[in-house]
């Protein structure tokens, strides 16, 4: 589509030479995300203040024009591809720490600051933010927002969602919200912070947050535990997960992921190794020992191999190089792979791998699973090379029944990488018809003209 001439005037009276991009050659780069997915928008704006992004939406509101909302486009399902062109707002360059209160736990921030310039503002005043992706160094607070990922630490310390305040926001119709609190606690009205958390930018663009911070632990230690096949691992999980010292880190890598490793890492693992769990703690110096105790105990089961506990930094490094050489390798057994970030029960981890293992077996495509077993949150990565006639159409139909899989497990399609449009499509398998209607009407509610992200995380009527 062609962007009309008084719009693209309105553009250029709110940003200034440099902050819009109508060249194509220009705009492309802002039209994909880790999806693989591309679409050329018409304009890229970078608001540098929450005014002009509020003007921004507001004009694209009465000419009903498609805006896009995007970070740093590390997303894995194209909820930042801009499908109906229009305009790409790219908020990166709106990255300032706007206020920072100690005393009260909070940092009030723009959606551009990377995660991991925001650790490095607070450590120093000894807090963290609990949320931390496995792309921290790259992706922006606003895209962990719209998304709700969390990472490993959510086992012990949530997600997105449990650890923000509140939010500046504007709608799709323009209009100007705060929504939440500077406080831990609040009633008040219903929790637009939470909705707004996990929208991908359907609903409004968020242009500050004000971020709950955590104290840095004292120390921190880290374990692993070997098993003989998943149900005894699934059983520790479960065990672990019911006793006080709740791990600060609780990873998952399946059978397949450790032979796939064997082949391609020096790592040591015993040869009959069909799960691993990497723990980690923190907390109190002298509060290790006890908690070490208590996990071991818990990890402790007739399917167990292998218990360490790292004692030195090197010994960290060792014990964590299985799981480090999972990425590298994965890029060598398949030109392409399909990463799906379901959640089950615990209790049904043992089901779900038997599952996707034979649902390997049948289609003859390799499937390796790991992820974030406290939480329930397994990476599905489905390996196929798209080049071979109708193997792709074979990857998709796997992923169908992989998706029904999770669903009679009472799971649920996502965990932390949102819906975008890799599983819009899914989405009413999830969830009941009134609910999408309610959903639908939220939706209408908050951006009456459909302009943003339209056709993104669930079905539009």
């Amino acid at each position: 589509m062609a962007l009309p001439a008084p719009f693209l005037a309105r553009l250029k009276e709110v940003f200034p030479a440099g902050a819009l991009f109508t060249d194509p050659a220009d705009c492309w780069v802002y039209g994909y995300d880790n999806s693989k997915r591309q679409v050329l928008p018409e304009a890229v704006v970078f608001p540098t203040r929450h005014e002009q992004a509020a003007a921004l939406v507001r004009a694209c509101h009465e000419y009903k024009i498609p805006l896009t909302a995007r970070g740093r486009g590390t997303g894995t399902t194209g909820a930042t591809v801009p499908l109906f062109g229009g305009v790409v707002a790219s908020f990166e360059r709106m990255d300032r720490v706007l206020e920072f209160s100690p005393d009260n736990r909070y940092i009030v921030v723009e959606p551009g600051i990377t995660n991991q310039a925001l650790q490095d503002y607070v450590k120093p005043h000894g807090f963290f933010w609990p949320p931390d992706p496995t792309s921290a160094a790259f992706c922006s607070v606003g895209g962990n927002l719209a998304y709700n990922s969390a990472g490993p630490r959510a086992v012990k310390y949530g997600t997105p969602r449990d650890n923000t305040l509140g939010l500046r926001a504007i709608t799709g119709a323009g209009e100007e919200i705060r929504t939440g609190v500077y406080t831990t606690k609040g009633v008040v009205g219903y929790d637009l912070t939470r909705l707004l958390i996990g929208s991908e930018g359907t609903l409004a663009l968020i242009t500050e947050a004000t971020l709950k911070l955590t104290p840095l632990p004292e120390t921190r230690r880290t374990l692993r535990a070997v098993y003989r096949d998943v149900g005894a691992a699934a059983q520790a999980i479960a065990k672990i997960m019911a006793q006080p010292a709740v791990p600060c880190a609780l990873e998952f890598i399946d059978g397949n992921a450790i032979d796939m490793v064997r082949r391609y890492s020096t790592a040591g693992l015993p040869e009959q190794a069909g799960a691993l769990l990497m723990i980690e703690v923190d907390g109190f110096k002298q509060a290790m020992a006890p908690q070490i105790d208590s996990i071991r105990a818990a990890a402790d089961n007739a399917g167990l191999l292998e218990f360490r506990v790292a004692e030195t930094q090197e010994e960290v490094e060792a014990l964590w190089q299985t799981r480090k050489a999972l990425s590298p390798t994965l890029r060598k057994i398949a030109p392409k792979k399909i990463n799906e970030d379901v959640v089950v029960p615990v209790t049904e981890l043992p089901v779900l791998i038997a599952g996707l293992n034979e649902l390997s077996a049948r289609y003859g495509l390799p499937i390796v699973n790991f992820g974030h077993a406290g939480n329930g949150n397994i990476h599905v990565n489905l390996l196929y090379d798209p080049g071979k006639p109708g193997e792709d159409d074979k990857a998709h139909a796997c992923l169908d029944e992989m998706f029904g899989l999770v669903l009679r497990l009472r799971g649920t399609l996502s965990g932390e990488h949102g819906v975008g449009i890799e599983k819009r499509d899914y989405v009413d398998r999830e969830l009941d018809a009134a609910s999408l209607k309610l959903m639908h009407a939220i939706k209408r509610q908050f951006d009456p003209e459909g302009i943003l992200n339209w056709h993104k995380g669930f079905p539009m009527a």
